[in-house]
C-alpha cells in the first residue's frame, strides 16, 4: 500500500517534533515531506532564548537564605536546608512546565525533539534548579550542532559532574564514577573499553569541578599529572584529552547512531543503515544536523514499517494532544502530575541511563491513563488511576500522586479553542469528514471500525462530530503509536 503525502508529514512531524499543529494540519497535503524537512531546519535554526527560574547558584540551591556566608561554610541549619530544597524543588516544576510549553509552542520543533532526546541521553537527576537549568540551554543550544562540543560543554556542566559525583574526584583518591558514564552511556557503550581504561581516564579527569558561582572550574592542584594509557594511548591526559580519544573512536559514532535510529526510525536497528548512517557521521565530524537529515530525507524513512510503530512517551502524548488542540491550561502542575503519573517526569530521570522508552512505556496501569488522557483535557472528568511507579525516583509518593491528579483534574484542567481544530476540516464534505478525522489523529494502519466509532459520536452538529470524533480516536490504543 503507497504510503499518502500526509501521512508521510505527520509522520516527519511526529518523529522530528511534537506531532501537527492544528494551525498548519489542514496543509499537510500540498507540501512535499522534503519541504517540510526544509521547514523544520530553517525554524530550529536560531538560538534559543533561555528559559530562566533562577539569575544564578544562589538562587537556584540557597533563595531564601539570606546569610550567604553561612551557605559558604555549611552551617545551615534544619529548616533552611528544608527551604532550599523545597524552593529548588518549586523552580524544577516551573522549569519543567515553560519547557514543555516549548515543546508544544515552539515554532523550533526539530530543534526541541533533539534537545528532549538529548535530556535522555545525558540523564542527570539534581536537585539545584540553576544547574538544571544551565545543562538544559547547553542542550538546546547544542541540539543540532556538533556533538564533540555538545559532549564537552555537558561534560563541563556543574550538573553533570555534580550528579556524577567528579567533585570529589582527585589525585590519589579518584572517582570512577564520571569516566564510567562518559564511556559507557554517552560515548561508546557497555563492552567496548576496560575497567582499566575506566581507571586510568578517572585519574585524567581528576581535577574537573566548579566553584560556588556554578562555573567549571580545573582544579590543578588536585590533578593527576603522571602518565595514563586509555584505549591503547598513552601519555600526561587530562580531561579534554580523554573525550578527543573517545571521539576518535568509530564506535562512539555507532553507538550515538544506533540510540538515533532506535529513538528516531524504529525499536528494531537496520544494522546496515546505522552502519551507512555511522560512517557519514564520524567522516562529518558528528554533524548532528547533518545525521538527522540522513535520516529525515531518506526513503526508508518513509516506509510503512516504520510509520506508526513507535510508542509516543509520556511528553510526546502530552505535547501533541495539546498541539492538535489548542489548549489553555487551568492547573499547570496537572501537567506535572500527568508526567509523575505516566512515568516520565523532567529533569528526574529514574537513573543515570535514563528512560528506558519503547514498550516499557505502557503497563495495564498506566494504559489505561493515557486512554482517558485526552477526555480529562477537554472535559470534565474524575480519575480513578494508579500511579507509574518509577525506579528509584518516586519509591512511596506514586499513590499520593494519584490521588493529587484526581484533585488536579476534577472541574476539568484546560480550555480547548476548537474554532481552530474545526478549520483543518471545513473543507471536507460530510461523507468523508470521519476518515479524513482518522488520517489527521491516527498514524496506524488499523484503527476502530467506523461503525462502532460512530456509536460514539455527538451528531448533533458538524462542530460536535469533529470534537466527538478527534477525542474518541484519541483515546484509543492506536493513538498511543506515532
Amino acid at each position: 500500500m503507497a504510503v499518502s503525502n500526509r501521512l508521510k508529514n505527520q509522520h516527519l512531524l511526529w518523529r522530528a517534533g511534537f506531532g501537527p499543529m492544528a494551525e498548519n494540519a489542514a496543509d499537510l497535503d500540498k507540501v512535499s515531506p522534503k519541504e517540510l524537512w526544509n521547514v523544520l531546519v530553517k525554524t530550529s535554526a536560531k538560538k534559543p532564548e533561555k528559559i530562566e527560574v533562577a539569575q544564578n547558584l544562589v538562587d537556584g540551591l540557597y533563595k531564601g537564605v539570606q546569610d550567604v556566608a553561612n551557605m559558604q561554610k555549611k552551617e545551615l541549619t534544619n529548616d533552611q536546608k528544608k527551604q532550599i530544597r523545597d524552593q529548588s524543588r518549586d523552580d524544577l516544576k516551573n522549569l519543567n512546565i515553560r519547557w514543555l510549553e516549548e515543546m508544544i509552542n515552539n515554532e523550533g520543533q526539530l530543534r526541541e525533539k533533539m534537545s528532549l532526546f538529548w535530556h535522555g541521553h545525558f540523564a542527570c537527576r539534581v536537585i539545584n534548579s540553576y544547574f538544571q537549568q544551565e545543562l538544559l540551554q547547553t542542550i538546546r543550544e547544542n541540539a543540532l550542532g556538533n556533538f564533540k562540543d555538545l559532549l564537552r560543554e555537558v561534560s563541563k556542566s556543574p550538573s553533570m559532574l555534580s550528579f556524577l559525583n567528579n567533585q570529589q574526584n582527585r589525585k590519589k583518591k579518584p572517582n570512577e564514577n564520571f569516566a564510567r558514564e562518559v564511556m559507557e552511556l554517552f560515548t561508546m557503550g557497555r563492552g567496548n573499553y576496560t575497567e582499566t581504561d575506566v581507571k586510568e581516564a578517572a585519574r585524567a579527569f581528576t581535577g574537573w569541578g566548579f566553584n560556588l558561582k556554578g562555573e567549571f572550574e580545573f582544579r590543578k592542584f588536585q590533578h593527576d599529572t603522571d602518565s595514563k594509557t586509555v584505549l591503547g594511548k598513552t601519555g600526561n591526559f587530562d580531561g579534554d584529552d580523554v573525550l578527543d580519544i573517545l571521539l576518535e573512536q568509530k564506535q562512539t559514532a555507532k553507538y550515538i547512531t544506533k540510540k538515533i535510529y532506535k529513538y528516531f526510525v524504529n525499536d528494531t536497528a537496520d544494522d546496515k543503515k546505522v552502519d551507512w548512517l555511522s560512517n557519514r557521521f564520524y567522516e562529518s565530524g558528528y554533524d548532528i544536523k547533518k545525521l538527522m537529515e540522513d535520516i529525515f530525507t531518506a526513503d526508508w524513512f518513509y516506509e510503512e514499517k516504520n510509520i506508526g510503530t513507535k510508542i509516543k512517551s509520556p511528553v510526546e502524548l502530552l505535547a501533541g494532544i495539546r498541539r492538535l488542540l489548542p489548549m489553555e491550561m487551568e492547573n499547570d502542575q496537572a501537567q506535572i502530575l500527568f508526567q509523575r503519573t505516566l512515568g516520565q517526569i523532567l529533569f528526574y530521570p529514574p537513573n543515570v541511563a535514563g528512560w528506558p522508552g519503547g514498550k516499557t512505556w505502557i503497563d495495564s496501569s498506566s494504559l489505561m491513563l493515557r486512554l482517558r488522557v485526552p477526555q480529562i483535557l477537554t472535559a470534565n472528568d474524575v480519575l480513578d488511576i494508579q500511579a507509574k511507579t518509577d525506579d528509584d525516583v518516586q519509591g512511596g509518593m506514586m499513590e499520593a500522586a494519584a490521588k493529587k491528579l484526581k484533585a488536579a483534574v476534577k472541574g476539568g484542567t484546560a480550555t480547548t479553542d476548537w474554532t481552530l481544530v474545526n478549520k483543518i476540516f471545513e473543507a471536507v464534505p460530510r461523507e468523508k469528514l470521519l476518515q479524513k478525522i482518522t488520517d489527521t489523529v491516527l498514524q496506524t494502519k488499523s484503527h476502530v471500525p467506523d461503525t462502532l466509532l460512530e456509536k460514539y459520536l455527538n451528531k448533533e452538529s458538524r462542530e460536535n462530530f469533529v470534537k466527538s470524533a478527534v477525542v474518541n480516536l484519541m483515546c484509543t490504543p492506536e493513538y498511543q503509536l506515532c
